[in-house]
């Protein structure tokens, strides 16, 4: 009896084994694929990742080719590349009349306005419904062709960003749904401007451009991205053709009856004409000894006999019009004009680290300057201007000391930030034509100190003389500064 029960019990736990080896393997097959999903998933994220990130950078680089190409200095500007795609100089681009760079593929037609295109701009007419009445962009608009479409592969061995087309258009506080300064009066339809630092509608500044980016890749993967952006003004409004910034000013001046600091507006340049006059020579500091150091060199230029305080005039001051300045705030800083100097040396045509020497033999300012071409040439240290008997035509900003030769010229504005020292001891009859700054900051202490304007005795030199057109022309042109920038759904 014992051993038939123990062969029936036998007999009950007969295939458990069979069922947990069938469990196992289930639980290994469920295993499996959710192993399998999961990696499916995974290689779907990434895909979609792979895809959203390349069409983002796509449409990132034809905002960042547009914004580069509205830079006058750009070899591909758009008004010498394009003409007549953009208005003239000087003339906004309106809300209502956007303009198109496009980049089509092998081929395809990219016609932004054309409401059958498969890129058509349906975004326009949602962003101006007050503007422009809702309606679709002009039919056809001005366009332009990439830096990719107007050379080929670009000498490259691939293809450009993929991006299709990008708009550039004028805003409005309408637009923006946006009340600027200085009045906060109402959002109305006045285009918006960018002064530097605050949006507004004077105009005051430089117009602010909305700058919209398609782009699309070929598993139809979309991005449509936008910028609002305009150019950074230079705070740089000069109140008098030459400016002494900083305490106790310490000044000499020739003898010579031919050196004048003249604030009278001279020089036509191209299609500008001469205006106001500003001071003739201007301080900042009226609670110190500047002002009589500067008037005693003046009254006793030797030989003591020889007053000379009629050569510093405007034409219309009594002599000598030398007269306290106000200038910009970010200017009476050390902070302010090391960020100035910073400004201008990344956007310089030449950056050029001194000592050097500007002379016959030795040539440091860049080639092709004219009157057409002005350049920004910024020289961190000394520069001496040596046996350079010519004219240069731009901004130059000297760190270190300027040491000027007066048989040389330069046209537009010279800088002296840093050492703050302009030195001329020999003869010639060159002159500074624009307007000239000199500033010290290189005081431990951190505060402004006295500048120099030491033209020894016997120096030469015709001196200084106010020119509007001269420093509109030298005015470098920034980049174009992002004042936004987000991405619209779509």
């Amino acid at each position: 009896m014992k051993a038939e029960r123990t062969i029936r019990r036998r007999r009950r736990e007969a295939g458990i084994a069979l069922l947990i080896s069938i469990f196992i393997l289930l639980l290994i097959g469920v295993v499996a694929i959710a192993l399998i999903v999961s990696s499916g998933t995974e290689s779907a994220l990434a895909g979609n990742y792979r895809s959203s990130t390349g069409v983002y950078y796509a449409a990132m680089a034809g905002l960042e080719e547009v914004r580069a190409r509205l830079r006058p200095n750009s070899p591909n500007y758009f008004r010498t590349t394009d003409p007549g795609f953009l208005p003239p100089a000087g003339t906004p681009l309106a809300v209502c009349s956007p303009v198109y760079v496009i980049n089509p593929l092998g081929g395809e037609a990219v016609t932004p306005w054309d409401p059958g295109n498969a890129y058509y701009d349906s975004e326009f007419s949602k962003e101006f419904p007050l503007d422009c009445g809702g309606a679709p962009p002009p039919s056809p608009s001005p366009s332009a062709l990439s830096i990719w479409n107007r050379n080929p592969l670009n000498g490259l061995a691939f293809p450009g960003p993929l991006y299709k087309w990008i708009r550039i258009n004028g805003v409005t506080e309408q637009s923006l749904n946006l009340d600027t300064a200085p009045l906060y009066d109402g959002i109305d339809p006045k285009l918006v401007y960018f002064d530097g630092t605050n949006l507004n509608d004077t105009p005051t500044g430089n117009q602010v451009l909305e700058i919209t980016a398609l782009a699309v890749l070929p598993n139809g993967s979309q991005k449509l991205l936008q910028y609002l952006a305009a150019p950074q003004p230079l705070p740089l409004n000069f109140k008098a053709a030459l400016t002494l910034d900083g305490n106790n000013v310490q000044f000499t001046v020739p003898n010579t009856t031919n050196f004048w600091v003249r604030g009278d507006d001279q020089f036509s340049v191209g299609n500008c004409n001469p205006g106001a006059g500003v001071v003739a020579l201007g301080f900042t500091n009226n609670a110190d000894s500047s002002y009589s150091n500067i008037l005693s060199a003046i009254q006793t230029a030797p030989p003591k006999s020889k007053d000379r305080q009629g050569n510093y005039t405007n034409g219309v001051d009594p002599t000598p019009d030398l007269v306290p300045v106000t200038i910009a705030g970010n200017l009476q800083t050390v902070a302010g004009l090391n960020t100035l100097v910073q400004m201008l040396t990344q956007s310089a045509d030449a950056v050029i680290n001194g000592p050097v020497t500007q002379s016959d033999s030795n040539n440091v300012m860049p080639s092709g300057m004219s009157a057409t071409n002005p350049v920004t040439v910024v020289v961190n240290g000394d520069l001496t201007i040596n046996s350079w008997h010519s004219q240069g035509y731009g901004l130059l900003l000297v760190t270190g000391q300027l040491t000027f030769d007066p048989d040389a010229a330069w046209n537009g504005i010279v800088l002296v930030i840093g050492a703050g020292k302009l030195y001329s001891h020999q003869g010639g009859s060159g002159q500074l034509n624009g307007a000239v700054f000199i500033a010290r900051t290189v005081d431990p202490s951190g505060n402004l100190v006295a500048p120099y304007f030491d033209f020894t005795s016997s120096s030469g030199s015709n001196g200084v003389y106010y020119s509007s057109c001269w420093v509109q022309t030298a005015m470098p042109k920034l980049p174009y500064r992002i004042l936004s920038f987000h991405e619209i759904a779509q």
